[in-house]
């Protein structure tokens, strides 16, 4: 049976690249919360919250979750977990923000509310592209 791990002596520099992710990952989840927290508010106050906005006030937090357990197991060699974390923290900024921006979907403010959630992640990308991490999941076998 094959394994998807590497092994995890690594070195100073990127155990240190895998706290500052791992960070990063709980900065977005804890502004994922404050996000949530202002859409229930604002519902609660009789402002106009609509159901994309709950949704993705919702899921955005419990993604949080699912990328930091990801990134810990990278840390801890696994390299299947780094590859989805090296596609998610990609695709998420750009998937998120790209469809706040079509008119009507939500208002500017949830907009830029969802930018600010997205700015840890983008931290994680450039992460996952520098040479910290990948000389611990290098390219083949």
């Amino acid at each position: 049976m094959e394994t998807n791990t590497h092994p995890t002596t690594h070195t100073p520099r990127t155990l240190r690249a895998f706290d500052t992710a791992r960070n990063s990952i709980k900065v977005y989840g804890a502004l994922g919360v404050v996000a949530l927290g202002a859409v229930a508010v604002l519902a609660g106050s009789g402002h106009k919250v609509n159901t994309f906005m709950w949704v993705r006030a919702v899921l955005l937090p419990v993604v949080a979750v699912l990328i930091y357990r990801m990134v810990v197991s990278a840390s801890r060699g696994s390299r299947r977990a780094f590859q989805r974390v090296d596609t998610l923290v990609v695709i998420m900024p750009i998937a998120i923000i790209g469809v706040d921006l079509i008119p009507g979907v939500c208002p500017p403010w949830y907009a830029v509310m969802q930018t600010l959630c997205m700015l840890p992640v983008v931290r994680v990308a450039f992460l996952t592209r520098g040479s910290a991490l990948r000389v611990a999941f290098p390219k083949g076998r």
